[in-house]
């Protein structure tokens, strides 16, 4: 693996692989000194063109816990607004010595363009509404610690799907370790049918529903999005009010999901509009499992990019 680019290019052992690691490095962060120095005198560059909070922190600690060096690049106040291009950016930061670049960006394909120009691992952090792989990753870790198993489960992903890249890539992801996937959300931010054959991968199974309940009903796993507001240009709902009444998850919710289900979210979370105050004491809610797990996914990442593990 030379990049990160997507969930779609990684076969089913690559996934597992990386979960794996993940699962072995972890164990570091519960050290007295959870520090160790296999990526000392390693330079990674923190690429983020769009606000972020969970990733690009969790990024920094990964780097850290593994002794390598950062820089963060803030687009403000950069060259980018006397109109050099990102990729003269790119390739002037990859002169100071970068050894990885992980980049999230507005454009869908961003990430693919810069590493088709660079002779370092690119990883993407989010680029448009196309992926997010390192998510999808840390949310496969998360449903194998509580889970174990992957075969025969159904994820039901409620939500704006049209505009998540989250969803995108757990919709591949999930189907090519064996679950089933179904989504279900306001019609018109549902995949159009066209844009159905990009999930229809073995050996899961996909399916769009149009009412919640069929999606959630006896599902092992619940993913519950925001709505991508920033993405839409336009209002595809009447109101936050009416989509909470509609397709925001609460205590009835979760009575036609399995016993012990698990409820997930990629964050940042809208309480009151995706999810119900109540949720936030749902016994099988592992929303910080999520977080921390990004970080062990995003060690494993690092270390498969630059050390070869």
């Amino acid at each position: 693996m030379r990049h990160l680019l997507d969930i779609q290019s990684l076969s089913s052992e690559e996934i597992h692989g990386l979960l794996n690691l993940a699962e072995n490095v972890k164990e570091i962060l519960y050290r007295p000194i959870p520090k160790v120095p296999t990526l000392r005198g390693k330079l990674v560059l923190l690429l983020f063109y769009e606000p972020s909070t969970r990733t690009k922190f969790s990024f920094e600690r990964a780097c850290k816990v593994l002794s390598a060096d950062t820089m963060s690049f803030s687009a403000k106040g950069s060259s980018l607004e006397k109109g050099e291009t990102i990729l003269d950016t790119i390739k002037n930061l990859y002169a100071l010595g970068v050894n990885l670049v992980v980049i999230r960006h507005s454009l869908s394909g961003t990430p693919h363009f810069i590493a088709k120009h660079l002779k370092i691992p690119v990883v993407n952090a989010g680029d448009g509404i196309h992926e997010h792989p390192t998510q999808a990753l840390l949310d496969l870790l998360t449903v194998r610690e509580k889970l174990r198993t992957f075969t025969d489960r159904k994820v039901a992903i409620i939500g704006d799907i049209k505009h998540s890249r989250v969803a995108h890539s757990d919709i591949l992801a999930f189907q090519k370790l064996g679950a089933s996937v179904f989504v279900t959300g306001p019609a018109h931010l549902l995949p159009e049918p066209k844009e159905i054959p990009f999930f229809e991968v073995k050996p899961g199974g996909f399916k769009v529903c149009l009412k919640p309940r069929e999606a959630l009903q006896d599902a092992d796993v619940v993913i519950a999005l925001r709505i991508q507001k920033e993405r839409h240009g336009e209002a595809f709902i009447p109101s936050l009010r009416e989509y909470a009444q509609n397709f925001g998850l609460g205590p009835r919710e979760l009575e036609w999901i399995k016993p012990g289900g698990l409820l997930m979210h990629p964050g940042p979370i809208n309480w009151g509009v995706e999810l119900a105050h109540e949720l936030e004491k749902y016994p099988f809610q592992v929303i910080l499992d999520q977080v921390e797990n990004g970080v062990a996914v995003r060690m494993a990442v690092l270390l498969s990019l630059l050390s070869g593990e």
